[in-house]
Order: structure tokens, then C-alpha cells, then sequence
């Protein structure tokens, strides 16, 4: 694709994609780790810290790359885009793979920062149909204040979507992935942000389903009338 001035080149897009999901992960687990071992045992004080700098990390994120690519960072709203028509289906493959490979380029980073090994399979068992189901949750809810907030709120889009995800930290059994990328990255740091791979596939399904309600449920909410 060639670039004009209103749309960088799709490699500039894949970049701000890669960079931008890559601190992403950086943030998620190397505040999970940093809260871990800061709050002596005490779960809530980890994950009060890891919220927190989740969506602080959001909102300095969207605001740097949404400039460029759109500041997806997650794969299901990456495939609403392309369902928009804001994206061609190649385009959409490779926002895709930029985002996978940046999510686990971001935890090796958060992995080596704390002295832990680059990659390491994570023990950490999140799996049971509460969890699941509060993924379900989590990514509809995702993607409802995503598309409210584009249609009439835009310029405020980026704390949108770091209070939610902030509040979904505590409101949904799962900590709120909400992000099919994050979670497959997730799986290489055996630490606090950490995810078995055994309970990634279903958290993953969860996932697409639950953005796929949201996004039929509300195309007819935001449909204007007639």
C-alpha cells in the first residue's frame, strides 16, 4: 500500500501494532511481577498495582499509536474493524500478527527486566466456567464502550477504555484478558499475569464470542433510525 498523507503506510500501521501491543505486555506483566513481589503475599494489594498501571499504560498507548494504526493492540477489535470495512482482510492478517508477535516480544521484555527467564510456560491455572464465562463478559463489555465511545464520545476514547478495563480487573473472576493476543503471550511468564496454556484456548473462545454479541447487539443499539 502506498502512503498518502491521511493513512501511514500499512508497515508503519504493523509497526505501531507491534510496538504498541508490545508495551502493552510489558506493562501487564511487568507490573504484575513488580506488585507480586512487592505486596508480600497480599493478592489484593498485587492486583490493585496491576490494574492501576494496566490502564494507565492504556491510555499513554492509545493516545501515542492511535495516530498511526488505530491503536487495536487486540485482536477482536482488529476483526471489528475489518467487519466495519475499516480494514481489508490482508490488512487485518497482518495488524494480526503484528500483535501476536508483539505480545510475546513484551513479555520476554517484562520476563528479562525482573532477572526471569525469556520464556517460560506459566503454571498459573485460571480455568473453570466462572472465569470463562466472566471473559465472555469482559471482552462484550470491551467492545460495547469501544463502539459507544467511537460513535459518541471520541475524543475520549482512550480513558474509556483504560477506566473500563481498570474496572474490569475487579469486577470479573478472570481479571479481564479481554484479548485474544494478550492471552497467548500471557502464557510465557510463569508470574502473576500468567496463564496455563491449558486455560488459554477456552479463555480465547470466550473472547471472540463475546465480542461477537457485542458487536451484532450493538450495531442495533447505535443504528441510527429511520
Amino acid at each position: 500500500m502506498s502512503e498518502t498523507l491521511d493513512k501511514p503506510s500499512l508497515l508503519k500501521r504493523a509497526a505501531a501494532e507491534f510496538l504498541g501491543t508490545s508495551f502493552l505486555l510489558t506493562v501487564v506483566v511487568g507490573s504484575g511481577i513488580m506488585g507480586e513481589r512487592l505486596a508480600q503475599g497480599n493478592a489484593a494489594l498485587a492486583l490493585l498495582a496491576n490494574s492501576v498501571a494496566t490502564g494507565a499504560g492504556l491510555i499513554f498507548l492509545i493516545l501515542t499509536f492511535a495516530p498511526i494504526s488505530g491503536a487495536h493492540f487486540n485482536s477482536v477489535v482488529t476483526l471489528w474493524s475489518a467487519w466495519n470495512k475499516d480494514l481489508s482482510w490482508s490488512e487485518t492478517g497482518t495488524y494480526l500478527l503484528a500483535q501476536i508477535c508483539g505480545a510475546f516480544v513484551g513479555t520476554a521484555i517484562a520476563n528479562v527486566m525482573f532477572e526471569l527467564p525469556t520464556f517460560f510456560i506459566s503454571n498459573k491455572i485460571r480455568n473453570g466456567n466462572a472465569q470463562f464465562f466472566s471473559e465472555f463478559i469482559a471482552t462484550f463489555g470491551l467492545l460495547a464502550v469501544i463502539q459507544a465511545g467511537v460513535k459518541f464520545h471520541p475524543r475520549f476514547v482512550p480513558l474509556i477504555i483504560a477506566s473500563y478495563i481498570t474496572a474490569a480487573y475487579w469486577f470479573t473472576s478472570s481479571t479481564s484478558f479481554a484479548n485474544p493476543a494478550v492471552t497467548l503471550g500471557r502464557m510465557v511468564s510463569d508470574t502473576f499475569a500468567g496463564i496455563r496454556p491449558a486455560d488459554a484456548l477456552p479463555f480465547i473462545i470466550a473472547q471472540f464470542a463475546g465480542a461477537t454479541v457485542s458487536v451484532f447487539v450493538f450495531s442495533w443499539l447505535l443504528r441510527e433510525e429511520k
